[in-house]
């Protein structure tokens, strides 16, 4: 059924997320790609229309990443996601992450002869950038100089969002309520589903601007607020922070035990990230094939991260396990 028409499970789903979110509406798609894609289009047409910019720009961040579409590859700051598939598209500049005056500097430059910048995307953590947390101090920093000029603040939630932090969304976690923020991943629990959020002074599109077949479709949206309805019924947050705390815990005690070859922890929630030392020959990867072999389920985020990335549910005898698994591969590996 296409959203041309009113649906009462995607009109339920949207009422749930804007009472349980600093944002006043919702466009649904089908995954996070295309829901930073809309963001995007959405960024423009604000440059556009409301702060008279004729090619607008949108500020991103080094080592970002917002999928895999020609536009959000290009928002993406890694030139080995874009290699090979330029020309990229124009519009986009990249700054260095949690670095104030990096983006300053950016803005003066960009905006010297004539206003060209309209937004500024950025992950509250970076997960394929290494699991790096964004700094709270620099998020409000980054909220303060988007107010002053009168540009947009938009967040990717598609990887922190729906309690992956350990707050319902990311943006909670930095302390700064975003003008946009995007929605995929856990907002479907399995299913596809992706979602614009706004708040009402840049919801600029109008009918035909922008749409999508399958995009908030009764099963998809119906699943959706199930998730929705879980995490709070459930206490899943609760879960998430303990959980969280216990792998982070676990993690420290093993990269103390293995030095060589560990240089720490870092993370929120249920996302962490184990840092290798960065003289070492062993890469991520490696130990990724190694877990593998020993039944634990982990991935890179860069060539010297381990991710572990466990579902929001998971027990103290699973994460007591994937700990006890992590620690017997690395003791092969040194």
């Amino acid at each position: 059924m296409s959203n041309l028409y009113y649906i009462p499970e995607q009109g339920a789903l949207a009422q749930w997320l804007t009472a349980h979110s600093c944002a006043d509406r919702v466009f649904f798609c089908n995954s996070g790609a295309e829901a930073n894609e809309g963001a995007i289009k959405l960024a423009r047409k604000y440059g556009r229309t409301e702060l008279g910019i004729e090619n607008p720009i949108i500020i991103t961040a080094n080592s970002s990443f917002h999928g895999r579409t020609l536009a959000t590859v290009t928002a993406t700051g890694q030139p080995k996601y874009q290699k090979n598939f330029n020309p990229l598209m124009p519009g986009f500049h990249y700054v260095p992450y949690n670095d104030i005056d990096g983006l300053k500097a950016a803005i003066q430059l960009l905006d010297a002869d004539q206003r060209q910048v309209a937004a500024v995307m950025l992950e509250p953590m970076q997960g394929e950038g290494g699991v790096c947390p964004g700094n709270p101090v620099y998020f409000k920093q980054v909220r303060r100089l988007c107010d002053e000029m009168g540009i947009l603040l938009i967040l990717d939630e598609v990887q922190v969002g729906m309690g992956r932090s350990g707050n319902l969304w990311g943006y909670e976690t930095v302390g700064v309520e975003p003008d946009v923020f995007t929605s995929a991943k856990g907002l479907g629990g399995g299913v596809p589903i992706g979602a614009i959020l706004t708040k009402r002074h840049c919801d600029v599109f109008q009918p035909s601007e922008h749409g999508s077949t399958f995009g908030g479709n009764p099963f998809v949206c119906g699943v959706a607020l199930k998730v929705c309805e879980t995490l709070e019924s459930e206490q899943v947050l609760a879960n998430v922070r303990s959980r969280g705390q216990q792998l982070r815990t676990g993690l420290r005690a093993i990269a103390q035990k293995y030095p060589s070859l560990c240089a720490g922890v870092r993370g929120w929630g249920l996302i962490n990230g184990l840092v290798l030392q960065p003289e070492v020959e062993t890469v991520a990867l490696d130990i990724v094939k190694a877990a593998l072999a020993e039944g634990l389920l982990v991935i890179p985020a860069g060539a010297k991260v381990v991710r572990f990335v466990p579902p929001l549910i998971v027990s103290e005898a699973d994460v007591n396990q994937a700990l006890f698994l992590m620690e017997q591969t690395l003791a092969k590996l040194v």
